[in-house]
């Protein structure tokens, strides 16, 4: 790991592997067990907005979102007087209109920073090792892959505080496990739930037994996502976010319109040589082996 030595962020540990191609993001409040307060969500958004265009990332194709220390993020920071709406709505200086709309335009801003995440044309893999709560949750539903450790703890926490969820987790939660029964378990009771009842819903697509196991598992996605083409990789992720949110034939049409640009790439010719050399080498060890 190459740590970035112009990092601007107070709360983000970034580092590099990989040749520069895999960027490790770390949620880097392990004292508060990375729970979220107001600067840290502003550099998650500055960050994720910036990636796609900032030329010190140039070389990144994948990105490893996780937290430092024994959890992954403990929710947002309860105790930040920025994110302190109780106090605010007690105030009787400024109308109830006006109070509205700062609320709304402040929550607008905190699901944009996270929404950065799925906006980036870059895929980002999160790695969970511990507790993941409430705005854990909303963070880890914007990444493309979820993959945890067998003690991650996850809670849908905020329905327990008096709010419904407001960040990303009851828009995205029913599209990643399917709108069924379980969703609203989860979101009404604000109970939670283990790695395993995460990997049979489909929150997550791999259980590994501990921390070293998951970035070794992780690292080796990340590899195998960073061996093909990027302008591959981001169409295919605009083109799954799209259909999401789409029909079928708005998607079809969506990916058609994409792909008659993207198929002017010359990776597509690259991929091509690299696919047929490596069959021939597949080939060449078989009959080898069938000598032998």
């Amino acid at each position: 790991m190459t740590m970035i030595n112009s990092n601007p962020y107070k709360y983000l540990k970034l580092s590099t592997t990989f040749n520069e191609k895999i960027l490790v993001v770390k949620l880097n409040r392990p004292s508060k067990l990375n729970s979220i307060n107001s600067k840290m969500w502003r550099e998650i958004g500055h960050l994720f907005t910036n990636v796609d265009s900032d030329a010190k990332y140039s070389s990144v194709r994948c990105i490893i979102l996780s937290g430092a220390g024994r959890a992954f993020c403990a929710g947002i920071d309860i105790f930040d007087e920025k994110f302190n709406l109780m106090s605010n709505a007690a105030t009787t200086e400024v109308d109830t209109a006006r109070k509205f709309l700062a609320a709304k335009g402040m929550i607008s801003n905190m699901q944009a920073c996270f929404s950065a995440l799925e906006k980036s044309r870059i895929p980002v893999v999160a790695a969970i090792n511990g507790m993941c709560i409430g705005a854990g949750v909303d963070l880890i539903c914007a990444a493309d892959i979820r993959i945890c450790t067998s003690n991650a703890l996850f809670s849908v926490k905020e329905v327990q505080l008096g709010l419904a969820a407001d960040v990303g987790t009851l828009q995205r939660l029913p599209k990643i496990v399917g709108f069924s029964s379980i969703v609203r378990d989860i979101c009404f009771t604000g109970r939670n739930f283990d790695a395993t009842e995460a990997m049979n819903i489909g929150f997550v697509s791999k259980v590994l037994p501990d921390e070293d196991k998951l970035y070794e598992s992780v690292l080796n996605l990340c590899r195998s996502i960073v061996s093909n083409s990027p302008v591959a990789v981001a169409s295919t992720k605009m083109a799954l976010n799209f259909s999401r949110d789409h029909s079928v034939n708005e998607g079809l049409d969506y990916i058609a319109t994409h792909n008659s640009a993207a198929l002017m790439t010359d990776d597509l010719l690259v991929s091509a040589l690299s696919l047929t050399s490596k069959r021939r080498q597949e080939n060449d060890i078989r009959k080898t082996d069938e000598v032998g």
